[in-house]
């Protein structure tokens, strides 16, 4: 006998609605199933069907079916195919993207600095309230687990998890469907301990594995000034300006382009300042940058934005003195330049 499409539909329905209730599952509760559109009298005989196949059992006479170890084990298998390809297509959709950015990130900036006769730089996007898509727990062996976030943007991070206690695929799938369920869609600032509490409830002696995901979850969205990239161009154009050019001040401010942690610094902190002010273009004169190196210089910045709570700053540095007409117009050319091409269709409103 074949496992066809429609017999597989039907198993997989099963399964899901006894993983969620526990209960037996008859051929009413299947039937409301929309994808499905069956009769009952239909689903009794593919029900009959699997059950001699061997993919579900019947506990009682006139109870419903649960699933066989082997209904269980041809769920796993193709969930984690699934989600194994779809992973797969995400991390060579960002593989392609990145390239692509890199490229053209270090051509603007180049550009700018052309353009500009200042110094300029610019960083890669990184995550900004973004929020959780899906998360798969996979079992590497008896005592570990890989769990694979993937965060807005489809950024992907994978981070091993030690079991305390061994898991088997049913107590496995419940947790992936309850971190799922209860999850997805959420930001980081959303998951309160409330909620934390009532999943690990929910997860019995496995509750230390819920901890362990909300840490890995918080680990995906928050990024490290590390993981940042940073382009710089036309650092040299400095020396042009007599304020800036004494030996003193422009090791300092090279200095500075060559501190990659402390540029993402002081850009990130453009991000939040633009939001709260919305006007696009953020000016640091003097000390207002907080960055001593910078002191006798203005910056000015303006974010663009990929989408998906993906968002980078674009910088200029000049003396105090600067053109700051033909700054502000340029980096607004570049910002909507950069938006239209990062930018996915359907989020660019």
């Amino acid at each position: 006998m074949e496992l066809d499409e429609r017999k597989r539909k039907i198993l997989k329905a099963i399964i899901q609605t006894y993983l969620e209730t526990g209960e037996p599952v008859g051929s009413r509760t299947i039937s409301k199933y929309t994808d499905l559109n069956l009769s009952s009298a239909t689903i009794r005989n593919e029900m009959s069907d699997l059950e001699e196949m061997g993919y579900i059992l019947q506990p009682h006479t006139s109870a419903g079916r649960i699933p066989s170890d082997n209904g269980y084990r041809l769920y796993v298998d193709e969930l984690m195919k699934e989600k194994e390809q779809e992973i797969a297509d995400i991390k060579n959709m960002v593989i392609e993207r990145t390239n692509h950015m890199e490229k053209t990130l270090q051509q603007v900036v180049r550009l700018l600095a052309t353009k500009t006769n200042y110094a300029t730089l610019i960083t890669g996007p990184a995550m900004h309230h973004t929020k959780v898509k899906f998360i798969q727990l996979s079992k590497v062996n008896e005592h570990q687990l890989l769990a694979v976030v993937v965060v807005e943007g489809n950024l992907v991070k994978n981070q091993m998890l030690d079991l305390e206690e061994e898991l088997d695929d049913e107590q496995l799938l419940k947790l992936n469907l309850l971190l799922n369920t209860q999850l997805n869609g959420l930001a980081i600032e959303e998951i309160n301990l409330g909620m934390i509490q009532k999943m690990k409830e929910q997860a019995g002696i496995h509750s230390g594995v819920i901890s362990k995901v909300v840490d890995a979850v918080g680990e995906a969205i928050a990024v490290s000034d590390e993981d940042v990239p940073v382009y710089t161009s036309g650092a040299t154009n400095i020396f042009k300006y007599p304020e800036l050019s004494d030996s003193k001040s422009a090791s300092g401010l090279i200095s500075t382009f060559e501190e990659k942690e402390r540029l993402v610094s002081l850009l990130k902190d453009t991000i939040s300042d633009e939001e709260s002010d919305n006007t696009g273009i953020q000016v640091y004169i003097g000390n207002e940058t907080s960055m001593e190196p910078l002191r006798d210089c203005s910056v000015v910045t303006t974010t663009y934005d990929m989408g998906d709570g993906m968002k980078g700053t674009i910088g200029i540095v000049g003396p105090k003195r600067m053109d700051y007409e033909n700054v502000v117009d340029n980096l607004k050319i570049l910002k909507t330049q950069l938006d239209s091409v990062f930018k996915k269709p359907d989020t660019d409103t």
